[in-house]
């Protein structure tokens, strides 16, 4: 039987607004399932290379007018990268397993035949036979959408133990090996590591305010003012004060300061149905083959964690980013939000929303204008004929 090491990863150094240090707690509740279990413990702190790859990037980000995807990022930079080096350098392990809710196309004894050699360069790393990245059986508790930017090489080495098992059966396991402790821990939510803060209070602690202005995007006028457009993400309420009816947030602009508004919460100015990603970091490490031999492909699309697939066609281009068309409009599609992507239960990967096609508002003044000119240019045929 192979032996198992537990490790915690500390990646955050501060108190809840609460007061309380959640890592410290979590750090006890991590050894007391290695002394339960009677397996080695280990600590490493990453919260210098947390800083510097995941959350100064955020704040880059957010100052971009973006909305960043935090987990992603820290599962890419962080649990993928440095502790997956750690595990397999400094432990000597010939694998990780994390409690991610996904599942590989290997088996688990196939992850200890292909110890890997240390490359200078991972991202030249070529496999023959690509490890894939698939659902899991319980789809509620489904975390691929999360692990859409790890390496193939980190991949390769990982484990899932929970693949197969739903939520209810691991909790099961856990009572009978007297884990009572951990079952009554709550559900982990918010930015990864950051805990339930107040986003806006938290956000302000790190970028200067930058006041301005709530503008309609029906008329241009001012609804209201904000402490600067980095605190707010499209399709979220806007804190316009002394307006009568709500206000949603529906697009910002970084030079003027400028975020618009509109009244309702399923304004069409908030549903786009086409974006372009950065470079798109496919799993296998390739494109999909259907994509390389039509430069087109059917599959499925979703930019948050749980919300349903939505068909969509992907075309590539020719610097490795790709155009999304779905089949139908989204509210609040998001730059900065990654786009994932999957064919069947497989997960092909993922991309950062850089670009954004026009809202269904937008395409509908067009519209309207174009019918406008049309009827002009025909009230003034008569006179050109004359």
């Amino acid at each position: 039987m192979a032996a198992v090491t537990g490790v915690f990863m500390k990646n955050w150094d501060s108190l809840e607004e609460s007061g309380t240090c959640t890592s410290e707690r979590d750090f006890d509740d991590a050894h007391r399932v290695c002394q339960t279990l009677d397996i080695p413990f280990h600590q490493v702190s990453y919260v210098k290379e947390y800083w510097h790859e995941v959350f100064s990037y955020l704040l880059k980000e957010y100052e971009k007018g973006r909305t960043p995807n935090p987990d992603i990022l820290c599962n890419k930079h962080i649990k993928f990268n440095y502790f997956h080096k750690y595990a397999i350098n400094t432990l000597g392990a010939d694998a990780i397993a994390t409690g991610h809710y996904a599942r590989t196309s290997q088996e688990d004894e196939d992850v200890f035949h292909h110890k890997l050699t240390p490359h200078h360069n991972t991202h030249t790393t070529l496999f023959r036979n690509p490890v894939r990245l698939y659902k899991p059986a319980d789809l509620l508790k489904d975390q691929t959408f999360f692990l859409s930017q790890i390496s193939q090489d980190a991949l390769r080495q990982t484990m899932f133990p929970l693949a197969g098992l739903t939520k209810a059966f691991v909790k099961k396991i856990a009572a009978e090996a007297g884990l009572h402790h951990v079952l009554k821990k709550k559900e982990s939510m918010g930015i990864c590591f950051i805990g339930k803060r107040n986003f806006e209070k938290f956000i302000l602690e790190y970028l200067e305010p930058k006041p301005g202005n709530f503008v309609s995007i029906e008329d241009g006028t001012v609804k209201g003012k904000h402490k600067g457009w980095f605190t707010l993400t499209l399709g979220q309420r806007a804190k316009t004060g002394g307006q009568k009816n709500a206000w949603f947030v529906v697009d910002k602009d970084v030079a003027t300061g400028d975020v618009f508004v509109a009244p309702t919460t399923n304004h069409p100015a908030l549903f786009r149905d086409t974006m372009r990603t950065d470079r798109f970091h496919w799993i296998t490490g390739d494109p999909h083959p259907e994509l390389v031999r039509n430069q087109m492909m059917e599959c499925h699309f979703r930019f948050i964690h749980q919300k349903p697939l939505v068909p969509c066609t992907v075309t590539l281009n020719m610097d490795g980013s790709v155009w999304i068309s779905l089949s139908q409009p989204l509210r609040a599609l998001t730059p900065g939000q990654f786009a994932v992507l999957y064919k069947g239960d497989e997960c092909l990967g993922s991309g950062k929303i850089i670009q954004l096609g026009p809202s269904e508002y937008t395409l509908q003044q067009d519209l309207e204008r174009l019918k406008a000119a049309a009827q002009h240019g025909e009230q003034q045929s008569p006179d050109a004929a004359s």
